[in-house]
């Protein structure tokens, strides 16, 4: 018990508005040493009462920091791949753009050096990273930061060639984009 009210008051001092997602190592790391499965029981303990919010599989937020509405997803796309080219495309980028007429909600679409993959994040949605082998020195002339989402966002050409190039379904594009494709 003693290791999980170091903790709380730990994230108390460091965790606010702009920081809020931790993975369990960063949280491992505010305590002494322990064995994994300790660790892991007490991760579980704080999520059972209440004190901190599992976001996903790996994040974890202080129950007391609300993110800013509507941004929890593209944080914790950020943060997940930290260490991966990432950015904000596909359909994310072409439904904001107008190019696909139906907006895709509480999903995010990402193109990743990483892998590819699902990442379901409970009542806030699903994030979803399709692996590119692109170089980023080759799109980022394509790119800009959002600093609010914490994303790079690919522009409007950049979306459409990573739709045509990952195959997927062209059925919701726009039929005036339809026919430039």
């Amino acid at each position: 018990m003693q290791s999980a009210k170091y903790l709380i008051r730990a994230l108390r001092e460091l965790a606010d508005e702009e920081r809020y997602l931790f993975t369990p190592s960063d949280l491992s790391a505010l305590l002494p040493p322990t064995g994994t499965s300790t660790f892991k029981s007490l991760l579980s303990r704080l999520v059972a009462r209440g004190e901190m919010v599992r976001v996903c599989r790996g994040l974890y937020r202080p129950a007391w920091l609300d993110p800013a509405p509507g941004l929890i997803l593209y944080h914790a796309a950020a943060r997940l791949r930290a260490g991966c080219f990432s950015y904000l495309s596909l359909e994310s980028i072409l439904s904001e753009t107008g190019d696909i007429s139906q907006i895709p909600l509480q999903r995010i679409t990402l193109m990743t050096s990483g892998r590819s993959g699902e990442i379901y994040c409970g009542k806030s949605g699903v994030i979803e990273f399709t692996h590119t082998r692109q170089r980023p020195e080759k799109v980022m002339k394509h790119l800009t930061y959002d600093s609010r989402r914490r994303l790079w966002c690919a522009d409007r050409e950049q979306a459409l060639r990573d739709l045509r190039r990952t195959g997927r379904n062209l059925d919701l594009m726009q039929e005036k984009q339809n026919e430039s494709l």
